[in-house]
Formats: C-alpha cells, structure tokens, sequence
C-alpha cells in the first residue's frame, strides 16, 4: 500500500510512529488538493488574492510530500528543519486563512473577485474553509508526529554508539538501582 517503512530496528514504537507519520501526510495531501479543487472552482485566478490561496494549498501539497519522502528515507534526515519551519508557516496561514473565510465568507470573496453567484461562492468558500481547518490540525499532527520520529532516531544513534549510558535508552526506567541512593535526600524516592 506504499507504507513501506526502512527502518532496521523492530522497534514498534518508532515502526508505528512512522506509519501514523505517513498516514497523516497522505490525509494532508489529499485535503489540499481538493482545497485546491475547490479554490479553483471559485474561478478567481485573475485575481492576486486567488493566486496566493492557492499557492498556498501547492506549498502545502509540496510539504506533505517533502514528509512522505523525508519519512520514507528514514529520520533525522538533514531536511528535518526545512520541513518543521514550512510546516508551521503553512499551518499558521491555513488557520489564519480558515478564520477570515468564517468572519465574513461574503465580504472574502468580494476580495476574491470571484466570478461564480454569491451564494453559490459562499458555500463553496465555506467548504474550503472546513477543509483549511483540517488542514491546520493534520500539519500540527505532522509537526508532533516529525518531532517524536527525530527523537526516536536520535535515541537509536545514541544507542548504536555504543554508550551505555541513560541518554541511549527508550524507556524511562532507572537502570542501577545503587544511583539513587546517592542522590540528595529531597530527590531520593
């Protein structure tokens, strides 16, 4: 199904995390391509406005599938950044674009020079405004999702260095039980 994931380690959580990751980008995806279908079926690509709306629904297309790739190449890629930074920008302005189509959807496709009737533009204007809310809570879904798959890479390298300290494990269990006791008393449990 396109959910092949190259990880070498059995690890579940990380396993699962990466398919939840690509699973998310994919619903990203699809969501900004149909808002993209919809903005155009406004029929306002004359207009500077129109233009940027949908470039932005084409940015967040281009970060959905940058994920899937980055995803796909496995984590900690050097593209980890990039991703984190186009995908909060996006999400910001698909949540600020989200709240001025439900403010005023009429007065918003005044702005739009649309050419379709104005209850028709509104309907649609509204629908696309469901979809850019969708939109903002599937990129902050990936932003977790792309956080947590840095983590887990970054623990596996430490671990594979062969240090046997606690920074390298996954679970948060206290491996000597003779390091607490020297802790301060406050601290001890």
């Amino acid at each position: 199904m396109g959910l092949s994931i190259g990880t070498s380690s059995g690890d579940g959580e990380s396993t699962h995390t990466h398919k939840v990751f690509l699973l998310t980008n994919y619903l990203l995806l699809g969501a900004a391509s149909s808002c993209i279908f919809l903005t155009l079926s406004l029929r306002l690509i004359p207009s500077l406005i129109g233009s940027l709306l949908v470039l932005l629904h084409i940015i967040t297309i281009a970060g959905a599938v940058s994920g899937c790739a980055a995803a796909s190449r496995g984590g900690g890629s050097k593209f980890y950044g990039a991703h984190m930074v186009a995908t909060v920008l996006t999400a910001i302005f698909q949540g600020s674009v989200s709240v001025l189509i439900f403010t005023g959807p009429s007065d918003f496709l005044g702005h739009l020079k649309s050419y379709v009737r104005l209850e028709d533009g509104v309907v649609i204007l509204k629908l696309a405004g469901g979809l850019c809310v969708v939109i903002f809570c599937l990129e902050w879904v990936v932003l977790t999702l792309a956080f947590f798959l840095n983590y887990y890479a970054y623990v596996e390298k430490r671990g594979n260095n062969g240090n046997n300290n606690s920074y390298g494990m996954k679970s948060g269990r206290v491996q000597d039980e003779d390091d607490l006791k020297t802790l301060p008393w406050p601290v001890q449990v």
